[in-house]
């Protein structure tokens, strides 16, 4: 792990060190707050962008896999331009430390460190994500992204003094995938284990944006150790000794079980559902851990990180300010160029349409297609989510009529990051389908929905609802956001719920989206038939 000095301490706030104490002045907080969350929003590791090149490179891949890949890489060239942030879910901003004991910086670390975060995503043009309850079941956005999440763990110096820092920007997306089963002793058996991996794993589906790096952890002297221990897992905390890393929080550094993350990676591949389309790359990598625990329990906990792997190491000494290295040219790594340029030949000759012809003219186009068919998408848009659909349903409670744009245009549920100056659109790609799929009877019923786009699959409800309705879901890349805004979006406004900030209803232009048929009218499921048929080749 490589890491750069960051020039934080020429400025009015140095650190200050003598034979026993390092003394941090709170206004260095929160510059390395401020550039830890800009380095990591546009910015990723040389090794995750190695994982994406060798799935591209690798012929025991699916052409989808590798297609994925492949866009995914020239999303990360164009973020790390610095305009737009790899994913239009910048996350909610989580921070965990660790504090010698020695290292003198006040009593309000979260709150410099909280207003470092709240600067960068407010001049980065970062998405504001957080919402903050008003009442049990009403909430507001603050407009800001706050609060963060921080954890600061009291650490006695093993050498010289230091803070240390593990920062992460965390979607919605790949949380929602997170689980946690209170089991027993009985699930510690060869067969047993994997019987309940391979069940848990396939679940995962591809809403999260693959390709992953998939946690596990096994025991754990409490559940909330276990989940800490799977959050910081997906992270790479453990992956290396650090000097000075502090693991005693858990008791003892988990044990680490390489083999049974090959057996993981076995699982993954064997559910056929690849990177995103179907193949072999759901996941880049895998953490097993296993971790002491109480004789009656048994907690084992599954988790993600996306195709956006967004977590960044630092620390803090007498000697300066150091945050992990990321590729701010993503060309100069071996093979990418090639890798990027893999894209279109692997593209096919896909189906060009036209969403302006109006939705019986795309349901009669549309009617019957292959599940998987490629597509590219070009015409206008609405964008809605989560927010606009509660507010639909609303107005059906109350025996209003929906938006007559609704009737008009196909949705595609998204959520973009805000605008740059001088832009279209902020970085966007598509949220998870299901979260929508309650809304399916009444929304197709009336005309509304029957073209929808988005990531992931489905549920029988959706496609039972697209055999009644005439209905079709298409699924675009997730994870490709800068990509988008900067080549496959030509207008974009605001036409409904403006108070709704990102999840304001939006009408937008798209050109040549790339995407994919994932349920078609008759109810055929692409990840059905995928499980169904194995390993996609």
């Amino acid at each position: 792990m490589d890491f750069d000095r960051l020039p934080i301490d020429n400025l009015s706030f140095p650190i200050h060190e003598t034979e026993e104490t390092c003394t941090i002045f709170p206004e260095t907080l929160s510059a390395f707050a401020a550039a830890a969350f800009d380095r990591l929003s546009f910015t990723f590791t040389h090794e995750h962008l190695e994982h994406f090149v060798s799935i591209t490179r690798s012929t025991e891949n699916s052409e989808n896999d590798r297609r994925v890949a492949s866009i995914l890489l020239e999303n990360a060239v164009i973020a790390a331009k610095g305009t737009y942030p790899l994913c239009q879910d910048t996350g909610i901003a989580q921070i965990f430390a660790w504090k010698d004991a020695a290292v003198c910086s006040g009593d309000e670390d979260e709150a410099w460190l909280s207003a470092g975060i709240e600067e960068t995503y407010r001049k980065r043009n970062l998405r504001f994500s957080t919402t903050i309850p008003s009442s049990l079941f009403s909430e507001d956005d603050p407009q800001n992204n706050m609060p963060a999440q921080i954890m600061i763990t009291a650490t006695q110096s093993r050498s010289k003094p230091a803070y240390r820092f593990l920062f992460c920007a965390k979607g919605g997306g790949s949380s929602n995938k997170t689980s946690l089963v209170q089991a027993t002793k009985a699930l510690l058996e060869e067969k047993v284990f994997t019987d309940f991996l391979s069940r848990h794993i396939a679940n995962l589906g591809t809403a999260a944006c693959p390709p992953y790096t998939i946690a596990v952890i096994v025991g754990g002297l409490s559940p909330e150790q276990n989940i800490l221990a799977l959050k910081l897992a997906t992270t790479g905390y453990f992956d290396q000794e650090l000097p000075g890393w502090d693991y005693r929080v858990f008791g003892t550094k988990p044990l680490r079980d390489t083999e049974w993350e090959q057996k993981v990676m076995q699982i993954a591949a064997e559910t056929g559902l690849g990177a995103q389309f179907g193949g072999k790359a759901l996941a880049i990598a895998a953490r097993v851990l296993r971790l002491p625990r109480h004789g009656a329990s048994c907690p084992v906990s599954i988790g993600v990180s996306c195709a956006a792997h967004r977590n960044l190491h630092g620390y803090i000494d007498g000697t300066g300010v150091y945050l992990e290295h990321t590729e701010n040219d993503p060309l100069a790594v071996p093979f990418l160029q090639e890798a990027v340029g893999c894209s279109q030949e692997l593209a096919g000759k896909p189906l060009t349409l036209d969403l302006n012809a109006g939705i019986p003219a795309l349901q009669a186009i549309l009617s019957g297609i292959k599940p998987g068919t490629a597509l590219l998408l070009s015409g206008d848009i609405i964008v809605a989510r989560d927010a606009a659909h509660a507010r639909w349903r609303s107005l059906l409670a109350q025996n209003e009529r929906l938006p007559n744009y609704l009737e008009k245009h196909a949705i595609f549920y998204a959520g973009p990051a805000r605008t740059p100056e001088g832009s279209i659109t902020g970085s966007i790609g598509p949220t998870t389908a299901g979260r929508m799929d309650e809304y399916a009877e009444e929304l197709m019923s009336r005309g509304a929905a029957l073209i929808t786009l988005a990531k992931g699959n489905r549920s029988e409800t959706w496609r039972s609802a697209c055999k009644t309705w005439g209905g079709t879901y298409l699924g675009t890349v997730g994870g490709a956001a800068a990509l988008a805004a900067e080549r496959n979006i030509t207008a974009s406004s605001i036409i409904d719920y403006t108070e709704l900030g990102m999840e304001a209803v939006r009408l937008v232009t798209l050109k040549d989206l790339p995407a994919f048929v994932l349920i078609n009218d008759r109810g055929q499921d692409f990840f059905n038939q995928t499980r169904e048929n194995g390993t996609c080749r």
